[in-house]
Protein backbone atom coordinates (compact mmCIF):
# COMPACT_ATOMS: atom_id res chain seq x y z
CA UNK A 1 0.00 0.00 0.00
CA UNK A 2 2.91 2.06 0.96
CA UNK A 3 4.79 1.34 -2.34
CA UNK A 4 1.17 2.09 -4.25
CA UNK A 5 0.48 5.72 -2.91
CA UNK A 6 4.14 6.75 -3.49
CA UNK A 7 3.37 6.00 -7.35
CA UNK A 8 -0.21 7.99 -6.73
CA UNK A 9 2.26 10.98 -5.75
CA UNK A 10 4.47 10.90 -7.92
CA UNK A 11 2.20 10.59 -11.25
CA UNK A 12 0.02 13.23 -9.89
CA UNK A 13 3.35 15.76 -9.08
CA UNK A 14 4.40 14.86 -13.01
CA UNK A 15 0.83 15.38 -14.25
CA UNK A 16 0.89 18.95 -12.43
CA UNK A 17 4.01 19.89 -13.71
CA UNK A 18 3.22 19.07 -17.26
CA UNK A 19 -0.17 21.08 -17.36
CA UNK A 20 2.10 24.07 -15.72
CA UNK A 21 4.66 23.37 -18.18
CA UNK A 22 2.02 23.57 -21.55
CA UNK A 23 0.16 26.60 -19.70
CA UNK A 24 3.54 28.45 -19.95
CA UNK A 25 4.23 27.64 -23.28
CA UNK A 26 0.71 29.04 -24.51
CA UNK A 27 0.96 31.75 -22.57
CA UNK A 28 4.32 32.60 -24.60
CA UNK A 29 2.82 31.74 -28.40
CA UNK A 30 -0.02 33.99 -26.86
CA UNK A 31 2.04 36.97 -26.13
CA UNK A 32 3.83 36.57 -29.67
CA UNK A 33 1.12 36.93 -32.18
CA UNK A 34 -0.01 39.50 -29.79
CA UNK A 35 2.73 41.62 -30.22
CA UNK A 36 3.20 40.41 -33.97
CA UNK A 37 -0.49 42.00 -34.55
CA UNK A 38 0.55 45.25 -32.77
CA UNK A 39 3.48 45.44 -35.18
CA UNK A 40 1.88 44.96 -37.95
CA UNK A 41 -1.10 47.18 -37.70
CA UNK A 42 1.48 50.09 -36.74
CA UNK A 43 3.27 49.13 -39.57
CA UNK A 44 -0.07 49.50 -42.03
CA UNK A 45 -0.41 52.68 -39.95
CA UNK A 46 3.04 54.28 -40.60
CA UNK A 47 2.66 53.46 -44.21
CA UNK A 48 -1.01 54.96 -44.79
CA UNK A 49 -0.13 58.33 -42.89
CA UNK A 50 3.56 58.38 -44.80
CA UNK A 51 2.06 57.49 -48.70
CA UNK A 52 -1.50 58.76 -48.37
CA UNK A 53 -3.41 57.31 -51.28
CA UNK A 54 -0.77 54.10 -51.07
CA UNK A 55 0.73 55.04 -54.57
CA UNK A 56 3.44 57.68 -52.97
CA UNK A 57 4.93 54.78 -51.40
CA UNK A 58 5.85 52.44 -54.71
CA UNK A 59 6.99 56.03 -56.34
CA UNK A 60 9.52 56.39 -53.15
CA UNK A 61 10.61 52.79 -53.20
CA UNK A 62 11.54 53.50 -56.97
CA UNK A 63 13.14 56.58 -56.56
CA UNK A 64 15.49 55.45 -53.63
CA UNK A 65 14.18 57.25 -51.03
CA UNK A 66 13.81 55.55 -47.58
CA UNK A 67 10.96 55.21 -45.42
CA UNK A 68 11.81 58.00 -43.02
CA UNK A 69 12.57 60.17 -46.32
CA UNK A 70 9.31 59.62 -47.59
CA UNK A 71 7.53 60.18 -44.12
CA UNK A 72 8.78 63.82 -44.40
CA UNK A 73 7.93 66.87 -45.86
CA UNK A 74 9.15 69.79 -47.00
CA UNK A 75 7.38 73.66 -46.60
CA UNK A 76 7.75 76.22 -48.39
CA UNK A 77 6.52 79.71 -46.96
CA UNK A 78 10.22 81.71 -46.92
CA UNK A 79 11.56 78.61 -45.31
CA UNK A 80 11.80 74.90 -44.54
CA UNK A 81 9.29 72.99 -42.09
CA UNK A 82 10.53 69.75 -41.63
CA UNK A 83 7.83 67.09 -39.98
CA UNK A 84 4.54 66.32 -42.14
CA UNK A 85 1.35 67.41 -40.29
CA UNK A 86 2.28 70.03 -38.87
CA UNK A 87 -0.34 73.20 -39.72
CA UNK A 88 -1.80 73.77 -42.68
CA UNK A 89 0.88 71.25 -44.13
CA UNK A 90 -2.01 68.63 -43.13
CA UNK A 91 -4.70 68.08 -45.77
CA UNK A 92 -2.99 70.26 -48.87
CA UNK A 93 -4.27 69.28 -52.41
CA UNK A 94 -1.74 68.36 -55.08
CA UNK A 95 -0.39 71.65 -57.03
CA UNK A 96 -2.66 72.86 -60.32
CA UNK A 97 -0.23 74.16 -63.14
CA UNK A 98 -3.07 76.66 -63.81
CA UNK A 99 -3.06 78.04 -60.05
CA UNK A 100 0.86 78.18 -60.21
CA UNK A 101 3.27 80.77 -61.81
CA UNK A 102 6.01 79.04 -64.24
CA UNK A 103 9.10 80.59 -64.64
CA UNK A 104 12.43 80.07 -66.07
CA UNK A 105 15.86 82.07 -66.41
CA UNK A 106 18.62 80.50 -69.00
CA UNK A 107 21.72 80.31 -66.69
CA UNK A 108 25.42 80.18 -67.85
CA UNK A 109 24.80 80.70 -71.60
CA UNK A 110 27.26 78.51 -73.63
CA UNK A 111 29.36 77.99 -71.03
CA UNK A 112 30.06 74.81 -68.54
CA UNK A 113 26.75 74.27 -66.29
CA UNK A 114 24.47 75.93 -68.75
CA UNK A 115 20.91 75.11 -67.47
CA UNK A 116 17.52 76.61 -66.89
CA UNK A 117 16.28 77.78 -63.77
CA UNK A 118 12.90 76.75 -63.07
CA UNK A 119 10.62 78.15 -60.66
CA UNK A 120 7.34 77.00 -59.48
CA UNK A 121 5.16 79.75 -57.54
CA UNK A 122 1.93 79.11 -55.64
CA UNK A 123 -0.47 81.63 -56.26
CA UNK A 124 -3.30 79.92 -55.08
CA UNK A 125 -5.10 80.82 -51.65
CA UNK A 126 -4.55 77.57 -50.21
CA UNK A 127 -1.26 75.09 -49.28
CA UNK A 128 -0.37 72.63 -51.68
CA UNK A 129 2.06 70.39 -52.99
CA UNK A 130 4.30 69.26 -55.50
CA UNK A 131 6.80 66.52 -56.10
CA UNK A 132 9.08 64.43 -57.79
CA UNK A 133 10.30 66.59 -61.15
CA UNK A 134 9.26 68.51 -63.24
CA UNK A 135 7.75 66.92 -66.69
CA UNK A 136 9.62 68.82 -69.41
CA UNK A 137 9.81 69.12 -73.24
CA UNK A 138 12.13 71.34 -74.32
CA UNK A 139 11.09 73.81 -77.65
CA UNK A 140 7.30 73.58 -77.06
CA UNK A 141 6.60 70.00 -78.77
CA UNK A 142 4.10 68.19 -76.92
CA UNK A 143 4.84 65.34 -78.96
CA UNK A 144 8.66 64.62 -78.26
CA UNK A 145 9.27 62.38 -74.74
CA UNK A 146 9.84 64.55 -71.73
CA UNK A 147 13.85 64.72 -70.71
CA UNK A 148 14.74 62.13 -68.03
CA UNK A 149 15.82 63.00 -64.31
CA UNK A 150 19.03 64.00 -63.86
CA UNK A 151 21.30 60.70 -62.46
CA UNK A 152 23.53 63.07 -60.28
CA UNK A 153 20.57 64.48 -58.75
CA UNK A 154 20.39 64.01 -54.57
CA UNK A 155 17.48 61.28 -53.94
CA UNK A 156 14.59 62.70 -51.93
CA UNK A 157 12.16 62.75 -55.01
CA UNK A 158 9.18 60.74 -53.69
CA UNK A 159 8.98 63.67 -50.86
CA UNK A 160 6.06 65.84 -51.37
CA UNK A 161 7.00 69.87 -51.16
CA UNK A 162 4.16 71.82 -49.30
CA UNK A 163 4.58 75.26 -51.02
CA UNK A 164 2.26 78.20 -48.94
CA UNK A 165 0.34 80.69 -50.85
CA UNK A 166 3.35 82.51 -52.19
CA UNK A 167 5.90 79.54 -51.83
CA UNK A 168 8.13 78.81 -54.32
CA UNK A 169 9.93 75.16 -55.27
CA UNK A 170 12.91 75.32 -57.71
CA UNK A 171 14.32 72.90 -60.26
CA UNK A 172 16.97 72.87 -63.05
CA UNK A 173 16.90 71.77 -66.80
CA UNK A 174 20.46 70.34 -67.09
CA UNK A 175 21.70 71.72 -70.96
CA UNK A 176 24.71 69.71 -72.76
CA UNK A 177 25.34 71.44 -76.36
CA UNK A 178 28.60 69.26 -77.68
CA UNK A 179 28.38 72.20 -80.84
CA UNK A 180 27.09 69.93 -83.61
CA UNK A 181 23.03 68.95 -84.73
CA UNK A 182 22.01 70.42 -81.12
CA UNK A 183 18.33 72.04 -81.04
CA UNK A 184 17.74 75.83 -80.60
CA UNK A 185 14.71 76.96 -78.53
CA UNK A 186 13.60 80.32 -76.27
CA UNK A 187 10.18 78.13 -74.92
CA UNK A 188 9.72 74.87 -73.66
CA UNK A 189 6.56 72.79 -71.75
CA UNK A 190 5.83 71.81 -68.61
CA UNK A 191 3.77 69.65 -66.32
CA UNK A 192 3.44 68.62 -62.95
CA UNK A 193 3.93 65.47 -62.31
CA UNK A 194 1.17 63.62 -59.72
CA UNK A 195 2.28 61.30 -56.55
CA UNK A 196 1.24 58.46 -58.73
CA UNK A 197 3.75 59.29 -61.44
CA UNK A 198 1.62 60.40 -63.98
CA UNK A 199 1.55 63.99 -66.17
CA UNK A 200 -0.89 66.52 -65.35
CA UNK A 201 -1.70 69.52 -68.09
CA UNK A 202 1.35 71.01 -70.07
CA UNK A 203 2.07 74.56 -69.90
CA UNK A 204 4.21 76.83 -72.28
CA UNK A 205 7.25 78.65 -70.36
CA UNK A 206 9.05 81.30 -72.17
CA UNK A 207 12.71 81.80 -71.13
CA UNK A 208 13.36 85.34 -69.26
CA UNK A 209 16.82 86.97 -69.12
CA UNK A 210 19.55 88.41 -71.00
CA UNK A 211 19.65 85.40 -73.47
CA UNK A 212 16.57 83.20 -73.67
CA UNK A 213 17.69 81.31 -76.54
CA UNK A 214 19.32 78.21 -75.26
CA UNK A 215 20.46 75.22 -77.14
CA UNK A 216 21.48 71.72 -76.42
CA UNK A 217 22.56 68.08 -77.45
CA UNK A 218 21.27 66.64 -74.63
CA UNK A 219 19.15 67.60 -71.74
CA UNK A 220 17.92 66.52 -67.94
CA UNK A 221 16.20 67.81 -65.10
CA UNK A 222 16.84 67.97 -60.97
CA UNK A 223 14.02 67.32 -58.58
CA UNK A 224 11.88 69.75 -56.88
CA UNK A 225 13.33 71.75 -54.07
CA UNK A 226 13.01 74.61 -51.82
CA UNK A 227 16.36 75.73 -52.48
CA UNK A 228 17.74 76.79 -55.52
CA UNK A 229 20.39 74.52 -57.43
CA UNK A 230 23.88 75.27 -58.08
CA UNK A 231 23.88 77.98 -54.81
CA UNK A 232 22.09 80.22 -56.66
Amino acid sequence: MRTSRIRTATLAAVTAALALGLTACGGADGGSKAAGGDHAAGTAQSRSASTGDGKGGAEQANSGGDTKEGARSTTASGGTDEGAGKGTTAGAQQCRGDEMLLTAVHRFAGQQGDHLLVTASNKGTKPCWVTSYPSVKLGGDVDVAALPHSKKDTPGGGKHLTLQPGGKAYSAVNLFDYGSKNHTAQSFALALRGADGHNGPFYSVDIKGEKPQFSWNEADVLNWSTKKPYGF
